[in-house]
């Protein structure tokens, strides 16, 4: 499973929305710093309306959405690189996860403590991005250092990524955001290698105050939105707090408020959704009298390997893919109809499959 860590200095709220979008207590919110220490682990559901209409026609025992496991880092702090605030320990944490969610403080509240004495947006995240560039700075002189050997004796394998780290170190020396592709199809192996920190996609999620949950003319959310902008990043706005506050009343109740406050989506679930976009991720549907089921794949992924993963046996095995596109499924009302007017076709193992395609995969073992 997918997995996306939660980031920010100590006390910005990564806990409270942990727990929120979690609907849990795992991790400890509490205020001073490091009050997490051990990642804390939750899956959380990908909202898709599509499925519940899926439900409605097929009418199945059971509705399985797909998932995102979010990850909860404890706070880092200036001179993480090199080991404060257990800086080493946490930023290991970080390179295991695909996404990065940098939660930013964007409220004044003197009651809770800033590790800065009050938010500064740009330089709180400044801060956790510089010390994320130089724990890939080591990194890349730790790797250059262990092939030096190979690249005196000039083997070509050992030339062409001491090449690539040079490449790499100039750049991370200029404190600069990048992509891996300005990086050659032969250089990327070497770059996918290490692991990097600072080329993880980044969602800054601006945490708002309650009383202005959208933040507008908040003047913090705005430096966050240009700064993104330049960055190659995403933007989320979110009240931890009050995200917190809605899963204390319960679905029902929550759901409720919102619709008197004239909200569609909660902050957390329109972050969510960011997150599978920013991932690239994409959903395809099961649909039978047993279970309706949303599936997490790739975009670009083929259908063998879409197959793959429901079971290794489907991969294996695959004879062909019946593929019926999601609105036409909803505009036709069954599969007969569908197939009656020749709107589900069958498909090879070079099909593409689309988001929203609902699938019936033929198979052998």
């Amino acid at each position: 499973m997918l997995q996306a860590g939660i980031v920010g200095l100590p006390n910005v709220g990564k806990s409270t929305l942990f727990n929120a979008m979690t609907a849990s207590s795992k991790a400890e919110a509490a205020n001073y710093p490091f009050c997490t220490i051990e990642p804390n682990r939750g899956i959380v559901i990908i909202p898709d309306e599509r499925l519940d209409v899926i439900a409605k026609l097929v009418k199945p025992k059971e509705i399985v959405p797909t998932a995102i496991e979010f990850c909860d880092i404890a706070g880092l702090v200036k001179g993480a690189s090199k080991g404060e605030g257990l800086g080493n320990r946490f930023l290991a944490n970080i390179r295991e996860v695909d996404a990065i969610i940098h939660i930013v403080r964007c409220f004044m509240d003197d009651n809770i403590v800033h590790v800065s004495e009050k938010p500064d947006p740009i330089n709180d995240i400044e801060t956790i991005n510089l010390e994320l560039a130089l724990a890939d700075l080591a990194a890349v002189e730790k790797r250059k250092d262990r092939i030096l050997k190979n690249v005196k004796a000039r083997e070509k394998e050992a030339l062409q990524e001491d090449k690539v780290l040079d490449k790499l170190a100039g750049i991370l020396n200029q404190g600069k955001p990048f992509s891996i592709d300005i990086f050659e199809k032969e250089e990327k192996r070497f770059v996918k290698n290490l692991h990097l920190l600072t080329i993880k996609p980044v969602i800054y999620v601006t945490n708002v105050s309650e009383d202005n949950i959208t933040g507008e003319n908040n003047p913090m959310v705005s430096k966050v939105k240009e700064y993104a902008g330049t960055h190659n990043a995403e933007v989320a706005v979110v009240s931890a707090q009050l995200e917190a506050e809605l899963v204390s009343l319960g679905q029902e109740a929550s759901k409720e408020y919102l619709r008197e406050s004239g909200i569609e989506d909660t902050g957390a679930e329109k972050m969510i959704k960011k997150v599978y976009e920013l991932l690239q991720l994409r959903t395809f549907f099961t649909a039978g009298e047993k279970e309706v089921k949303a599936w997490t794949i790739r975009a670009g992924t083929k259908a063998p390997q879409a197959a793959g993963v429901i079971h290794t046996d489907f991969e294996k095995g695959f004879i062909r893919a019946e593929i019926t596109a999601y609105q036409d499924f909803i505009d036709c009302g069954s599969y007969a109809a569908a197939r009656e007017k020749g709107l589900t076709r069958l498909e090879g193992k070079e099909y593409v499959v689309q988001n929203g395609d609902i699938v019936h995969f033929r198979f052998a073992v």
